[in-house]
């Protein structure tokens, strides 16, 4: 039951906010120290049932929604991300639900939806068709149409950013949305639908669902198959990504992924190592390497691969993470205890299985996981296999070529 003293994050279900139908909340912990910051309502299969049932409705109208009417407002909401009220809130929400760093927030959640929102304002004009040729002498053409209700998983790691990158396309296609919520960040990612909403989105274009971890499986196949649903966006790991195109392929539904990878930087003979060096750490420890983008391996030729291993070394060992409320650490927590245990386990199979490390402690403190290097990873093992999720290096030596990986 929800705490009398925290607030709740409620869903967001056909332009209003309201509880779950059954009460039932769970809570939403700060990262960085453990606590409690928030109950958010847990959805129901009946709360997911009414808003796949609100954007339905929604999507009669808002399909005739000209071009010009939808610039207008996503012009408005990009006005509006950048005011001072929703800078604060959407700041607050964030730092506290994701334990990320303030400039990390702003240029993510701020800056990046600024500029997600002007684009949108074009994505409206580029819904096209073509002629095609005929050989009985007929004008053929294609018309592009909206598909209806689009079911929407966003996560946690650029909640505001990610939500509206996701549901933005969809809407200004004309399609209208039920968006799951990571239950790591409910409130950064309702702010979505309240700022589309004073921008003058109609009610039920956007809905907004929170679930228990307990419940996300079962609520996730059971909106995957509601018959209005048409189409699936889902951003996350590949693990959770072939769980949901199981579901889909049940039905026939198309889906569209971004799921996590394993990135590497290539680094040649000619190149500015020590730039290239700055670079390449900041590209594995920006968030905390918490980014599907994030670099994971460095592809370096031998002949410069240990100067830029000792440029790495240098720049890394520059680095902490510390609880930005009380330190100047230029890195902050990872989004919970289990993943900073989990990036700590990585690296220690490796090392047990002969890599070198070369800078970290081997420790996880809460959420918090200092930078790290290994040296001889190999194929097999977790860390040179799997997306980290963390501020770590591994490496392996192939052929001609030295694999110096992030």
């Amino acid at each position: 039951m929800a705490s009398p003293h925290l607030p709740t994050v409620p869903l967001f279900i056909a332009g209003c906010k309201r509880s779950s139908s059954s009460g039932a909340t769970y809570d939403v912990h700060n990262p960085a120290n453990g606590q409690v910051i928030a109950n958010a309502a847990a959805a129901t299969a009946q709360d997911c049932k009414e808003a796949i049932e609100a954007a339905e409705k929604a999507f009669g109208a808002w399909q005739f929604a000209t071009p010009g009417q939808k610039s207008v407002l996503f012009k408005k909401a990009a006005e509006l991300v950048v005011s001072d009220s929703y800078k604060d809130k959407i700041m607050k929400a964030i730092t506290e639900e994701t334990g990320c760093t303030a400039s990390w927030g702003k240029l993510i959640n701020v800056d990046l939806c600024h500029n997600v929102l002007h684009e949108a304002c074009e994505m409206a004009y580029q819904v096209k068709g073509e002629i095609l040729p005929s050989d009985s002498g007929a004008q053929s053409f294609v018309q592009r149409l909206p598909m209806g209700v689009v079911f929407v998983i966003s996560p946690w790691n650029a909640p505001l950013g990610l939500s509206l990158m996701t549901v933005l396309p969809p809407i200004a296609a004309g399609n209208t949305v039920v968006l799951k919520t990571s239950e790591y960040s409910p409130s950064g990612q309702l702010i979505a639908a309240e700022l589309l909403k004073e921008a003058g989105l109609p009610d039920g274009v956007l809905n907004i669902i929170h679930t228990a971890r307990e419940d996300s499986g079962p609520r996730v196949a059971e909106i995957i198959a509601h018959p209005a649903v048409r189409k699936i966006a889902f951003t996350g790991s590949d693990r959770v990504g072939s769980i949901i195109a199981a579901e889909a392929a049940k039905y026939l539904k198309p889906c569209v992924f971004e799921l996590g990878g394993k990135a590497p930087a290539v680094v040649l003979n000619g190149a500015n190592v020590e730039a290239a060096s700055r670079a390449i750490v900041s590209g594995a420890m920006n968030h905390s390497g918490q980014m599907c983008i994030s670099t994971e391996r460095v592809i370096v030729q031998r002949d410069i691969a240990q100067q830029l291993i000792d440029n790495v070394k240098a720049v890394t060992s520059k680095i902490k993470a510390g609880d930005q409320s009380k330190t100047d650490a230029k890195l902050s927590c990872v989004f919970n205890p289990s993943s900073a245990a989990n990036i700590i386990s990585m690296i220690q199979e490796a090392v047990a299985d002969g890599a070198e490390l070369l800078v970290g402690d081997l420790k996880a403190q809460g959420a918090f996981v200092q930078p790290h290097i290994v040296l001889g990873a190999k194929p097999g093992q977790r860390l040179w296999d799997r997306e980290s999720f963390g501020p770590d290096f591994t490496s392996k030596a192939w052929g001609k070529l030295f694999f110096f990986g992030l």
